[in-house]
């Protein structure tokens, strides 16, 4: 059995459709898909439209939550660029998205951790705002109740996998559109992942159990940044380029 995992496509459709080309050329046939699929200053409808039209098994992440339950006067700069574009239709789709779910009674699907779409499960933040590694009691806590042998998760955009000591397969797959960010929550820090590529995970089943590949995928990034540029986020249109803030 072989699964393609994805995350965090927010709104970057060229950057989907590469890894769905890379999905398609290996010949896998099954999809998951971890949230924040739309936000951002770039193409959320088109998105949205290609992310509908697979139909792959898909759940929300914090920011598809901001788009239906914010006023939009109310929102960041991103999530409104992309609520501006979207269509009814749009957002009845992003509705229809569990917090979480279970894939094939086997995968277990969340966006953050199972306790909150905002909480990263794998990374930790200094007091300075550096972000590591967390430590592994804090890691395999949040797994204390989910029994699947492998559990998902996004929402840090860093590629990560985690064998817990029970042998569970953790894995965050990284992100397909958005390599890096600035958050003030809980403290301000930034995530930089130095490539523009995109990111997707490989999730292969055999008689010895559970494997992940981790994916990175050219595309045409520089067309993204300019998009960036043009809409006014010389943030977006810097980490797009190349990976990195500034």
């Amino acid at each position: 059995m072989r699964i393609a995992v994805i995350s965090d496509i927010h709104g970057n459709h060229l950057a989907l459709e590469a890894v769905l080309a890379d999905i398609d050329a290996q010949g896998i046939g099954e999809i998951v898909n971890l949230g924040d699929h739309l936000s951002g200053p770039l193409d959320a409808a088109r998105t949205a439209d290609i992310l509908i039209s697979r139909g792959m098994a898909a759940i929300r992440g914090n920011h598809d939550r901001y788009l239906l339950t914010q006023d939009p006067s109310e929102m960041s700069l991103s999530d409104r660029a992309a609520h501006d574009q979207l269509e009814p239709r749009h957002l009845e789709w992003l509705a229809t998205l569990p917090e979480t779910f279970v894939y094939r009674d086997t995968l277990f699907l969340c966006h953050g951790t199972p306790q909150g779409d905002e909480t990263y499960w794998m990374e930790s933040l200094a007091p300075e705002g550096i972000v590591h590694m967390a430590n592994r009691k804090a890691i395999e806590g949040f797994a204390e109740d989910i029994a699947y042998p492998v559990i998902l998760c996004a929402h840090t955009h860093i590629p990560r996998a985690v064998r817990l000591r029970d042998g569970r397969l953790l894995v965050n797959p990284g992100s397909v559109g958005c390599p890096g960010y600035t958050d003030d929550h809980p403290i301000a820090h930034r995530v930089e992942t130095g490539s523009p590529d995109a990111r997707y995970a490989i999730l292969d089943h055999t008689a010895k159990g559970w494997s992940v590949t981790f994916r990175c995928i050219p595309y045409d990034h520089m067309a993204m940044a300019r998009l960036a540029a043009d809409r006014n986020r010389p943030d977006w249109a810097s980490v797009l380029a190349t990976g990195f803030l500034d």
